[in-house]
């Protein structure tokens, strides 16, 4: 029986994306979503968890659901066409000639109506579906079932919406309780994305799935740096564009010059000190010429363009910035550092293979590590 149990936590730990190791997609899943900031005192339970995710979601979003139901969903306004009795909106002139319809008493208008039926209560209606088709209780299932049919008894429709997301919504205080919904929601869908582990859905494009699980990585750590650091001392940015310090140029180089955009800069309000992590999805070494290991040098001179471009010297700590590539672990841990003109650059992996606890740690270390180092 124990060794059954063992090949079985084997083969579980053992799963690889490529060369990279990863214990639970579900989990970089969490922190990258909205609804990781949302969740309180269950992230630590979660984070011990991660398989029990699927079911977390389900609850949350059937939660919520029933709590905006009780209280009225969110109403918004949808533009709608319809042949009436009575002018209402703008008269479609050509729809009512053609069709005659003044001879009929009637008119073709066009109006906004309020309704229920909006873009986000329609793409939660999904969600609920979409859950309840994962491995998830059965008794979870049925509650996503069930609210399906009341959302569209109340008159929301089945259709998703299209191109729709949470992440472009914007809240006001009438329907700020609609955010952990939305979150939720959003979470669901990504849940429900292919992966290559087994299951029902599978990827077939290699470098689509490639990029999918980089940018799911970038988002991951960034997620979890924003909810683990204390905002008071902290403040972490995702995606921040810099400028380039163009002293001259030319006419037409606006139009050829590349964008200079980090994955995530962490500043420490305390010692105004700037870390900048840029997330790779590989190996943080490759084989080089004449030596077995070597470290990726466009990487290099990506991060040291990064933090030489931004130098400035009315602010000192500019010229001290310090830079991290993140790596997924492939066959080590690795935390090394080199200080190149006033800039460490830190070259770290983190084991996507262990447990969401060693993940956690291991993330705060290497802060940590990158910031109290003497330079």
């Amino acid at each position: 029986m124990s060794a059954v149990i063992e090949a079985q936590s084997q083969t579980t730990s053992s799963r690889r994306l490529g060369k990279i190791p990863v214990r639970n997609l579900w989990l970089l899943m969490l922190y990258a979503s909205d609804l990781y900031r949302h969740l309180g005192t269950n992230k630590v339970d979660v984070e011990d968890n991660p398989e029990d995710i699927a079911d977390l979601v389900a609850e949350i979003l059937c939660h919520q659901v029933e709590e905006r139901m009780m209280r009225n969903l969110s109403y918004g306004y949808e533009p709608k066409v319809a042949v009436i009795s009575r002018v209402r909106g703008r008269i479609d002139t050509l729809t009512t000639e053609r069709q005659r319809l003044l001879e009929k008493g009637k008119v073709c208008c066009r109006f906004d109506e309020l309704t229920v039926d909006t873009p986000r209560n329609r793409y939660v209606r999904s969600a609920l579906e979409r859950i309840s088709k994962l491995n998830i209780k059965t008794t979870l299932a049925h509650k996503c079932r069930a609210l399906m049919l009341s959302l569209e008894r109340l008159g929301v429709s089945k259709a998703k919406p299209i191109n729709y997301s949470g992440k472009s919504e914007r809240f006001g205080r009438h329907d700020i309780s609609d955010q952990k919904m939305v979150a939720a929601a959003d979470l669901a869908f990504s849940l429900a994305l292919p992966t290559e582990f087994d299951g029902q859905f599978h990827l077939t494009a290699p470098d689509t799935q490639k990029e999918w699980l980089r940018k799911l990585f970038e988002k991951a750590v960034a997620g979890f740096y924003a909810v683990a650091l204390d905002k008071r001392e902290w403040r972490v940015l995702a995606g921040k564009q810099f400028d380039w310090q163009i002293s001259d140029k030319s006419s037409g180089i606006d139009e050829i010059l590349p964008s200079m955009k980090t994955d995530i800069i962490i500043d420490n309000r305390s010692s105004d000190k700037r870390l900048v992590i840029d997330t790779k999805f590989n190996s943080v070494t490759t084989k080089g010429w004449h030596r077995e290991e070597t470290l990726r040098s466009g990487y290099i001179y990506q991060m040291y363009t990064y933090l030489r471009s931004q130098e400035d010297t009315s602010a000192p700590k500019s010229l001290e910035s310090i830079g991290m590539l993140l790596h997924p672990t492939v066959d080590k841990e690795v935390a090394e550092m080199v200080t190149i003109q006033g800039h460490p650059i830190w070259f770290c992996t983190v084991n996507l293979g262990e447990s969401a606890i060693s993940i956690r740690e291991r993330l705060l270390v290497l802060l940590q590590k990158s910031f109290q180092e003497k330079k």
